[in-house]
């Protein structure tokens, strides 16, 4: 199986030698993207939070397999879904699109990253990490 990192870089190799795709699989790309992005937000938050996927599935109203689906990125959640998922972990969801990149993130209620173990200066953008690839969670699950 192909991690998220080394599929992101092929595809970014593909687009410096100006090979082009075709839409559809531009679209599918992104969503693929997207769904591992978003899975790898609920998986950071989980662990921040010391929870088990049966814990969390516990709590939002799911069962441990759809957990662990979310989370290796295959399947992209509903808005309900999402907010059933920051309800059952405390937090707040932040979806950001801005050009090409998108940003997603659990935060504390009270703003604080749930990555972060001690607060940081306001000045350090926002202080919400950019959830890129999955090769944390890769690296974390073995």
């Amino acid at each position: 199986m192909v991690s998220h990192a080394r599929w992101k870089l092929a595809r970014d190799e593909k687009v410096a030698q100006g090979i082009a795709e075709a839409p559809e699989v531009e679209r599918r790309r992104e969503e693929i993207s997207l769904a591992f992005d978003l899975g790898q937000a609920v998986y950071d938050r989980r662990v921040a939070l010391g929870l088990s996927q049966t814990e969390l599935a516990r709590r939002a109203g799911m069962k441990q397999p759809q957990v662990s689906k979310l989370e290796l990125g295959g399947t992209v959640p509903t808005v309900p879904l999402l907010a059933r998922l920051a309800r059952a972990m405390d937090a707040v969801f932040r979806l950001e699109l801005f050009g090409s990149s998108i940003r997603v993130t659990f935060t504390d209620l009270d703003g604080a990253p749930s990555e972060q173990a001690a607060p940081e200066p306001a000045s350090t953008a926002a202080a919400e990490a950019e959830v890129d690839t999955g090769a944390e969670r890769t690296a974390a699950t073995g």
